[in-house]
């Protein structure tokens, strides 16, 4: 046992030893890590200061819940009721739920229909489309651009090979069909604009990140007026339908009932004065005609009132809890943190040539030379 507590104390007297060492060699070769935290620090700023600046505006919007149909349906209810019509008990259903709005927002559809927007800079000199915004606008690193090299000497020599007559020209992008640059620009787009729901609240929030700040918040209050429309155009797809279909009904209703009238009026005053019963039958008749189309009449307005109150009833209210605003500071890159990153990078490296880079090249030339003897 004591043996066991002797090897223990020994392990643990190594290993202080070992990291003592460690920590002595690093201490030896300071100036080194310092050479290297300095070369860290200047690519840095170089990289920090090389990417361009990006504004983000955030909306933050509250929207309305579908609730059940007897709180949802309350009104109309009540006005049913006293029209003698049932509107029905059951529960209504939305399929478009708060945490279905990100992957709206993502869609190709939808990022497609942003690309004739209409933005402009902070001034309202410059005035262009958001596509062309992307295309032309919107600056990368230098490297970046050294790296796209290959690819774009490419691109032209295809654009050489290929006469006017292969090239095909379209005026608004095809969701259905996207060619390639087509695709890389929806995708460019959608890297840039986002929602995202808070579960607990439902409290949807929609960002837009540019790398112009008034381009940032116009298209951030387009993207949730969008949003809102789509939400609130599928919510009242049918009852809009039905609202259509009753008014169409209630104008043949109207139709007929002012053709009743006027065939009862025309009757009355050419066979004015005549007495005969089969001149009172034709006149009572007549007169039912138009009393049951004014009935129908009637009861198809109630119904194409009910109709509009539904729409209206149905339709989606948003509470912007925070609206569109131009960005004042840029929300990216932090050039602080890229900077710590970079010197922390090149200290560890440093470190880590010391610790064992060394003694790895030194071993491999060792048994290199050896070798070679």
């Amino acid at each position: 046992m004591r043996d066991d507590e002797n090897m223990i104390d020994k392990d643990d007297a190594e290993q202080e030893i070992d990291l003592l060492e460690l920590a002595m060699k690093l201490w030896n070769n300071k100036k080194m890590i310092l050479k290297w935290c300095g070369i860290g620090t200047l690519i840095g700023i170089v990289v920090a200061f090389s990417i361009p600046k990006e504004y983000t505006t955030t909306v933050k919007l509250a929207p309305e819940v579908a609730g059940s149909a007897k709180g949802g349906m309350g009104g109309l209810g009540a006005l049913a009721s006293m029209a003698g019509i049932n509107v029905g008990s059951g529960a209504t259903t939305d399929a478009v739920y708060p945490t279905l709005y990100p992957d709206i927002v993502s869609s190709v559809p939808f990022m497609v229909g942003l690309f004739d927007v209409t933005v402009n800079d902070v001034d309202g000199d410059n005035s262009m489309t958001v596509e062309e915004y992307v295309k032309d606008e919107l600056s990368s690193p230098w490297w970046s651009k050294v790296l796209s090299l290959p690819g774009a000497m490419i691109g032209g020599i295809k654009s050489l090979i290929l006469s006017d007559d292969d090239e095909i020209a379209t005026d608004s992008l095809n969701a259905f069909h996207l060619s390639l640059e087509e695709y890389q620009l929806v995708q460019a787009l959608s890297n840039r604009v986002a929602a995202d729901v808070d579960t607990k609240t439902s409290v949807v929030t929609v960002s837009v990140t540019m790398q112009e700040p008034m381009v940032s918040a116009m298209l951030a209050d387009t993207v949730v007026e969008r949003l809102k429309s789509y939400v609130t155009e599928y919510r009242t797809n049918k009852a809009r339908k039905d609202l259509d279909y009753s008014q169409k009904l209630t104008d043949e209703a109207r139709n007929e009932y002012y053709a009743a009238q006027q065939r009862y009026a025309n009757y009355v005053d050419k066979n004015h004065g005549i007495s005969s019963l089969s001149g009172r039958t034709e006149t009572e008749r007549l007169q039912n005609e138009m009393q049951l189309a004014f009935n129908l009449y009637n009861s198809m307005a109630q119904q194409l009132q009910l109709a509009k109150a539904k729409v209206q009833e149905i339709t989606p209210v948003y509470a912007i809890v925070q609206p569109a605003t131009v960005p004042v500071k840029a929300s990216k890159p932090s050039k602080v943190l890229i900077l710590v990153g970079f010197i922390f990078l090149a200290a560890v490296a440093s470190s880590a040539w010391i610790l064992f880079g060394k003694d790895v090249v030194a071993r491999f030339k060792n048994e290199k030379t050896q070798g070679g003897k």
